[in-house]
């Protein structure tokens, strides 16, 4: 029997993952701030390898995988923005400890990719779901070592839509900073003599790639959660307000906002959480059968059989795994006790941090198993991390409730809220991190990859991601501060939706002053959007209404849903004209790396401008119209040409092989 030998895990591999993970994650954290959405850079990772290691001697497949699998990291270990901003936002930061938010993603994240190993077998090996992302990105790596024919040629169109994509959504985004070119579409207008609603159209390359990536159905599903939020929502609770029939017209936007702000995301919150809960029940069967499978390679391996495993199915071993588990949820007991020490908490220290460990432990693996389902359902950049934040903060602050005095509640009710948010955000980085291994361990099951290769470059790029996390969101705070948060007045701050939501569920559970009957209603819409989707997946084969895109769509200010709905249509379109012609698949992957470089392009545009904004201590910095120009003539004419601009770049990726041979 020979032994293979290839370049996989690679030294220049690892550095080049690295690179691309540094620049990716800062322009997800702050995309993910502004819109609520953070998007998978596993596609442009793997283009951008691919055309830096063509040249290099003894390059492989393989090697390209483990550099797009490094730089993942950037898509999924910034999802944490999704919690910790909260700690700002509550008024318990003023900034981000370096080592304490660093400890909550390396170690959280770091348990993710261990959870994912087990889950491998279920979700990968043993299971039929598509992983569309996984799957489309393991096609790009084939189409770029030129095993599918014209890999080059498609390789370089793909890298030229990727730059593409990359330099116009940043040189609009810049334009938007000039305000020469309006950055939305919004009003808010009167429903009836009480009721108020509105839209907000947000001018964003970015968010425009997103509906793409995700699909005309999640778009659907979110279109309709904007609806019902808009529609319904908004105006009913509006109608309850006290003199809303005698509000000026400049205050209809603060009655909009603050209804959608503290009635109807709660609805939304209800909607996404009894969704998850539905996901997880599904998965039972499937995550046992999965740790069952990883019990009996490990056995394999002690009888000294490992190498009748195939190169496919080796994973890091489970007793290492076990190891590494428990060595990531026990220093966070001692960072979780030092937070409990320095508040007040001591006397309920054994309490808090037991509890806290035991959490984290059991919970992540939970949520892991939910989002690694949804993650090879629909892809990650539409997982419920959302709602996983949701059902794990209410969780632990329920635990809080029920086994402290009520005493210690009323008077350390925002330390509390701060142990609960940390607790909540090691959970998070774990689920975010497996949500988007699984996607990866697709790609390298297609490409005939090792699973162990893989796991250990996940490890590197969330140490990546955890390093260069801290600062940009300090950067982001000092330059914009986020809504709700206590201190300067920010003209622009960023919404950081979820961050907000959260901290906000955190308050309301442990004060007693959270609206169950608003997360009641959202149960029932849950329930029955369940049972609409069941009914329509009966009905029409690939159709599907998503409760959990649903429910992001309700919560998620129009801001970020609208521009994501147009581009799910456009993408939808633009997919349906490329398989009328020859090459239809390749078009069509065009179309994903062209989408793909709006979001990286103008995230990257957003941290440098962030970058500006906090140095030079003014809102706009870069403006040069008057007020009345940015509130008038920018608006049209932003629109008008974002809508050029985009017609033009999809009929250019669209006719880029037609050239070719």
């Amino acid at each position: 029997m020979t032994t293979e030998s290839r370049a996989e895990l690679t030294l220049r591999g690892l550095v080049l993952g690295v690179l691309i993970t540094v620049l990716f994650t800062a322009a997800n954290v702050y995309f993910g701030l502004k819109a609520g959405l953070t998007f998978a850079t596993s596609i442009p990772a793997a283009v951008i390898s691919m055309a830096l290691l063509r040249a290099v001697k003894g390059s492989t497949l393989q090697e390209n995988n483990i550099v797009q699998t490094v730089a993942s990291a950037a898509g999924t270990l910034s999802s944490i923005i999704f919690v910790l901003p909260g700690l700002v936002m509550i008024g318990w930061w003023q900034g981000f400890p370096y080592w304490v938010s660093f400890a909550i993603c390396v170690f959280g994240g770091i348990l993710g990719v261990m959870y994912s190993i087990p889950l491998r077998r279920a979700l990968v090996s043993q299971s039929d779901l598509p992983y569309p992302e996984g799957v489309a990105c393991a096609e790009v790596l084939k189409v770029g070592s030129g095993e599918h024919g014209a890999g080059v040629e498609e390789t370089n169109a793909g890298l030229k839509a990727l730059l593409w994509g990359s330099i116009v959504s940043a040189v609009f985004s810049l334009v938007v900073a000039t305000r020469l070119f309006a950055g939305d579409v919004a009003r808010n207008f009167r429903v009836g003599e009480r009721g108020v609603s509105g839209y907000d159209f947000l001018l964003s390359f970015a968010l425009f790639g997103v509906g793409h990536l995700v699909g005309l159905w999640v778009g659907v599903a979110m279109l309709v959660g904007a609806l019902i939020s808009w529609v319904w929502g908004v105006p009913h609770f509006a109608t309850l307000t006290p003199d809303a029939a005698n509000l000026a017209a400049n205050s209809l936007d603060a009655l909009a906002h603050d209804t959608w702000s503290h009635k109807v995301r709660f609805v939304g919150a209800g909607t996404i959480g009894v969704s998850a809960v539905w996901t997880l029940a599904k998965l039972v069967g499937p995550v046992v059968a999965g740790l069952r499978s990883a019990m009996t390679a490990a056995r394999a391996r002690k009888a000294g059989q490992a190498a009748m495993l195939p190169r496919t199915e080796q994973d890091i071993p489970i007793g290492i795994v076990g190891i590494v588990s428990v060595l990531c949820v026990l220093p966070m007991g001692f960072v979780l006790a030092g937070v409990a020490n320095a508040t007040g908490l001591g006397e309920h220290l054994w309490f808090l941090v037991v509890s806290a460990v035991i959490y984290i432990a059991i919970m992540s693996f939970l949520v892991s198993a939910v989002c690694g389902y949804m993650a090879g359902l629909i892809g990650s950049s539409n997982s419920p991390l959302s709602g996983i934040g949701i059902l794990a903060v209410i969780g632990f602050a329920l635990i809080l409730v029920l086994g402290l005095p009520s005493a210690t509640l009323a008077e350390s009710g925002r330390s509390l809220v701060a142990f609960a948010l940390l607790t909540t955000a090691v959970v998070f980085a774990a689920a975010a991190i497996a949500n988007n291994n699984l996607q990866d361990l697709k790609t390298g099951q297609l490409v005939d990859a090792t699973p162990w290769k893989q796991q250990v470059a996940l490890v590197v790029g969330v140490v990546a991601g955890a390093a260069i996390i801290p600062p940009i969101l300090d950067l982001l705070n000092k330059a914009y501060g986020f809504a709700g948060a206590p201190g300067p007045h920010h003209e622009h701050p960023l919404p950081a939706p979820q961050a907000g939501l959260i901290s906000a569920l955190a308050q309301g559970v442990i004060q007693h002053n959270v609206d169950w009957s608003l997360i009641e209603i959202g149960f029932g819409i849950g329930v029955a959007l369940i049972l609409i989707d069941i009914g329509l997946r009966k009905m029409k084969p690939g159709a599907h209404l998503s409760p959990l895109a649903v429910g992001l769509g309700m919560y998620l200010p129009t801001q970020s849903t609208l521009m994501v709905v147009v581009g799910a249509v456009a993408g939808w379109l633009y997919d349906r004209n490329a398989d009328r012609g020859a090459r239809g698949e390749a078009k069509k992957q065009l179309g994903v790396l062209l989408a793909s470089g709006m979001i990286v392009g103008e995230g990257l545009i957003g941290v440098l401008v962030a970058a500006i904004v906090a140095f030079s201590g003014k809102d706009f910095p870069l403006s040069i119209v008057s007020d009345a120009f940015a509130d008038g003539t920018a608006v049209w004419l932003g629109g008008a040409v974002f809508a050029i601009v985009i017609y033009a770049l999809y009929r250019r990726v669209g006719r880029s092989l037609t050239t070719l041979a």
